[in-house]
């Protein structure tokens, strides 16, 4: 297992009182890094679970991490799409779902226990590309997708992951040509309580918003940058139903560090530029630090590891690595991340 351990000082950064901004402590001060997996894999997808962190990578794989074993196991799907990518990942709390990217696209309902693999939904099409799943409760799941015809491919389930239908873009916001959602780190879906987010990029970077899981939807502008291919919202957390955070940026130009970061405090009807020209460029995944009164926040991407302890004002690096792709949280100071080649467990501490 290898170990790296960064110190990082505590800071107090005195800004200008012209430009509104404030003093800044920092409250971690250090981090511990341990590699818990290091093979010739690409991950993008992962979940933390009760005793275990599991996984969706490429090749048709997938596994976990045991909390208590500290070993990992690695799965091989055999289907008639040998080479599938995973890129999403979803739980309840007697299944684990992953869905891969392109075509033909398949949910794979796997048992926890037993490790039973069944195929529960296949769709064919030329178009077809899945980037991210989530659930409400036991029952109610989504999984969103690029556009086909004229909106956002959007999969719901009702019975426990059993069967997928899609909405009808008749029953949807109609998204511009040339946008799309992007399969960075499973975290273009976010869900709390029965409200549901979705986030695009390409022409357009816009927020898609369900506040009765998925029935109807409205969909809300952001000043995230837009209009290539491989610009805009690359992933989103909210820390409750009011708070929000999008990060991305231009992944063609990874060290833009301008319209790359917003937040909303308004269920994402309105969403404010942050840290314009500070802190890091092209993002894959965003995450609050869990109690942190949304003060806290964690990105991952080809910047490195950034942190902001005060809502995404400001930004530290703590970690200059540029191959984690998705990241989350254990607890209030435990997270783990995933990426090329690895997965890691990052331990943050505060003396």
């Amino acid at each position: 297992m290898k170990k790296i351990n960064i110190i990082v000082c505590v800071v107090f950064l005195l800004l200008s009182c012209k430009s509104g901004k404030n003093i800044v402590e920092d409250s971690f001060k250090s981090i511990t890094i341990d590699t818990i997996l290091n093979d010739k894999i690409s991950i993008r997808a992962i979940l933390v679970d009760k005793d275990r962190l599991w996984f969706a990578a490429d090749k048709s794989r997938f596994g976990f991490y045991d909390f208590k074993s500290k070993k990992i196991k690695e799965i091989v799907i055999k289907s008639d799409s040998l080479n599938n990518e995973f890129r999403s990942i979803a739980q309840n709390n007697e299944s684990i779902f992953i869905a891969n990217i392109g075509n033909p696209a398949n949910i794979f309902k796997i048992n926890k226990k037993d490790l039973f693999v069944k195929n529960v939904y296949t769709e064919t099409h030329e178009k077809v590309f899945y980037d991210s799943v989530n659930f409400w409760n036991e029952k109610e799941g989504i999984l969103i997708g690029d556009p086909i015809e004229n909106c956002l491919s959007i999969l719901i389930t009702r019975d426990g992951g059993n069967s997928w239908n899609k909405i009808p873009c008749s029953n949807l916001p109609k998204t511009v040509d040339g946008e799309a959602a992007f399969a960075a780190s499973n975290t273009n879906v976010i869900i709390k309580e029965n409200n549901c987010w979705i986030v695009s990029g390409g022409k357009k970077s816009r927020v898609f918003y369900s506040s009765d899981k998925g029935k109807k939807w409205t969909v809300f502008d952001t000043p995230i940058v837009q209009g290539e291919a491989m610009t805009g919202i690359f992933t989103a957390d909210f820390y409750n139903s009011k708070l929000g955070f999008v990060a991305g940026g231009n992944y063609e130009n990874p060290e833009q560090n301008f319209q790359n970061k917003a937040i909303s405090k308004d269920e994402g009807k309105t969403w404010t530029l942050l840290a314009e020209n500070q802190g890091f460029g092209y993002a894959s995944c965003v995450q609050f630090i869990p109690n942190s009164m949304g003060e806290k926040l964690v990105t991952v991407g080809t910047s490195g590891l950034y942190y902001s302890s005060n809502g995404g004002v400001s930004w530290k690096q703590l970690s200059d690595d540029k191959t984690l792709y998705t990241i989350r949280f254990l607890d209030n100071n435990t997270a783990f991340a995933a990426g090329k080649n690895k997965i890691v467990r990052i331990e943050f501490n505060e003396n």
